[in-house]
């Protein structure tokens, strides 16, 4: 009965495992950057503001065009008096007890003082500016997922570091509870085992604890169920191509889209100051018609067609639009500041991302170092240790920097990529790294 239990028992923990097994996804940088492309909200309403200006610039094209009008009416009349007096006391009409008349009229803008074309132009700007922010906003949305995705390995690799060296911690508490017990250690150095197990089961569960949000902001920008659990493969994650990094500021000032949207977006105050000088133009129009009236009884009128010119001149809107004009203008030197203060800060930003990077790659040698040598001194401890020439406090501090020169180590290797990922995003070269552009 016992044994049967006990299968039950390993049946149900088996089936548990597995669950959790399949709730983990193993999940590469490029497909993580793809998915969030495809699904991200931020992207979903940056397509969606491309698409309200390409319809708005469809809607300013189609003022070139003919207007065309149709109108028509149908009308019962009552007994209705109809006096003649010049034709002379015998006339007489007919009581007409219906009216028809129908109506076309075109009209199409020959001249309107270039307002046209310079609107067409303007929503062209905007909306390629529009294009351009869309792309930023994926770029955004990319370096996003590479931030949350480089924290989870390094997450979960200094968990798998705080794991194993916890097993070593605990089997020292083991050892050093007999040797304690024989009395050749005093309980102090016991304690002091113990407190260092305490201390790394905390680091621990805080690792967990950064391992589940950052678990839980990555699904939520990949539109995950939250139960599943990403796993960053070490292999996948060291296999990214970290060389042609930019050294300087000339591909960013080329590249960024956020400052090409500025550049677009000054075309199209450029645009804005044409318009606005089209106040001072009068407006040609070539016009046409045709007319049909039926009165019954009384007069039918049948091809009556029209056609001619159209001039409309507002005569006090050369005084008034100086405003205009300059408030335009205004705008467009707003956008052409904003520009100049962007430039700076693009300078700024590379440089700083440039810094970064190398002392990530600095670093890393240097953590490489540390731990070559805390791994040698904690050998070196550790047998003095057994020899007697060590007490605890040596032994634990020499095992604290060789937990921590392992933890820097991993996390420095993760940290290269993650700089080099930021210094492609302010260099405005995020999207051919991971052929963003076909997506």
């Amino acid at each position: 009965m016992k044994i049967n239990q006990l299968m039950l028992f390993g049946i149900f923990f088996i089936g548990i495992s597995s669950i959790e097994a399949q709730e983990k996804t193993s999940l590469t940088l490029d497909e993580a950057v793809k998915m969030a492309w495809e699904k991200s909200n931020e992207v979903t309403l940056a397509n969606t503001k491309v698409n309200t200006k390409k319809y708005e610039l469809q809607t300013v094209k189609n003022n070139q065009y003919p207007d065309l009008k149709i109108s028509g009416q149908y009308q019962r009349l009552t007994k209705a008096s109809i006096d003649m007096p010049n034709q002379g006391e015998s006339a007489s009409l007919a009581s007409p007890d219906r009216a028809m008349i129908g109506m076309a009229n075109l009209s199409l803008p020959l001249f309107a003082g270039f307002k046209i074309q310079s609107n067409i132009d303007a929503y062209e700007s905007l909306y390629q500016a529009e294009s351009v922010n869309a792309i930023k906003t994926k770029e955004d949305v990319a370096l996003t997922v590479i931030t949350y995705y480089t924290a989870l390995y390094k997450a979960q690799k200094t968990l798998d570091v705080l794991n194993e060296n916890q097993k070593s911690a605990k089997q020292r508490v083991t050892d050093f509870t007999e040797l304690e017990k024989n009395g050749i250690i005093p309980r102090n150095d016991l304690l002091k085992a113990q407190l260092l197990v305490s201390k790394t089961q905390l680091s621990i569960d805080e690792a967990n604890n950064n391992i589940n949000n950052i678990n839980f902001y990555l699904t939520t920008i990949l539109k995950l169920d939250p139960s599943v659990k990403i796993q960053v493969n070490e292999d996948d994650f060291f296999n990214l191509k970290t060389t042609n990094a930019p050294t300087s500021d000339a591909l960013a000032l080329e590249n960024r889209k956020d400052l090409e949207a500025i550049r677009l977006q000054q075309k199209a105050s450029e645009a804005n100051i044409k318009i606005a000088k089209s106040g001072y133009y009068p407006t040609i129009s070539l016009l046409g018609g045709y007319t049909a009236l039926d009165l019954k009884d009384i007069i039918t009128v049948k091809y009556a067609m029209n056609f001619g010119l159209g001039l409309s001149y507002d005569l006090s809107g050369i005084l008034k639009n100086s405003a205009h004009v300059k408030q335009a203008e205004s705008k467009a030197l707003e956008v052409k500041n904003t520009e100049a203060i962007m430039t700076d800060r693009i300078k700024v930003e590379v440089q700083k991302s440039i810094e970064d990077y190398d002392l990530a790659i600095n670093q890393s040698v240097v953590y490489d170092e540390a731990l070559q040598q805390s791994v040698e001194n904690y050998r070196l401890v550790k047998d003095k240790f057994d020899n007697g020439l060590a007490d605890t406090n040596d032994l634990v501090e020499a095992d604290v920097e060789q937990l921590s020169a392992k933890i820097n180590t991993a996390v420095s290797k993760a940290t290269i990529i993650q700089k080099y990922y930021e210094l492609l995003s302010v260099s405005g070269q995020l999207s051919q790294s991971f052929n963003l552009s076909k997506i």
